[in-house]
């Protein structure tokens, strides 16, 4: 396959970008990411504990020299603690010129979200009535739906509006 090529499949793939994402899995829910901000998905590993941080914190890794906080998002969302397991990943996003590690059960799959299948949640509010919830959209795929997360207020991590929880459904069995 010569440059060319490449180039002329890149031009055939008409999927903007913006609605693209990656979705994972917390609890029995599935949450989404912008694409844009994740850079790349790696195995838990070893991390060194920090003082004096939100309990949420994992503590930090250091990815090929950089040292990158872990977020538990099972923590930050109020949700009972798993164990770690192989499947257990971290999710790294770049957002405000800042690495984090998000700490996920496991990753679906990048999909994309077109406009006309979100619906905005601008009526919910934080947990404490806030308005900035964690939870900024919901994206339909057919008969599923991801919660799409704003990743401002999910790594704003001395906000007291951290769960996601629309309604307190999150951890009741589906049926």
């Amino acid at each position: 396959m010569s440059f060319d090529d490449i180039d002329a499949a890149d031009d055939a793939d008409d999927t903007p970008i913006d609605d693209t994402y990656l979705t994972f899995r917390v609890g029995a829910e599935e949450y989404a990411v912008p694409v844009t901000c994740v850079t790349e998905i790696v195995r838990l590993q070893k991390s060194f504990a920090v003082p004096d941080v939100p309990s949420c914190v994992r503590g930090v890794i250091n990815l090929r020299g950089k040292v990158i906080p872990l977020v538990d998002v099972r923590q930050r969302f109020d949700l009972a603690p798993a164990v770690y397991s192989d499947r257990t990943v971290v999710v790294v996003l770049e957002f405000s010129d800042a690495a984090t590690g998000l700490i996920v059960d496991g990753v679906s799959e990048v999909v994309e979200i077109p406009p006309d299948q979100i619906e905005q949640r601008v009526g919910w509010s934080g947990r404490d009535g806030s308005a900035r919830p964690v939870v900024r959209a919901v994206g339909k795929r057919g008969e599923s739906v991801s919660f799409l997360l704003d990743v401002s207020a999910l790594l704003d991590l001395h906000a007291s509006h951290v769960t996601p929880r629309a309604h307190a459904h999150l951890e009741e069995p589906r049926t």
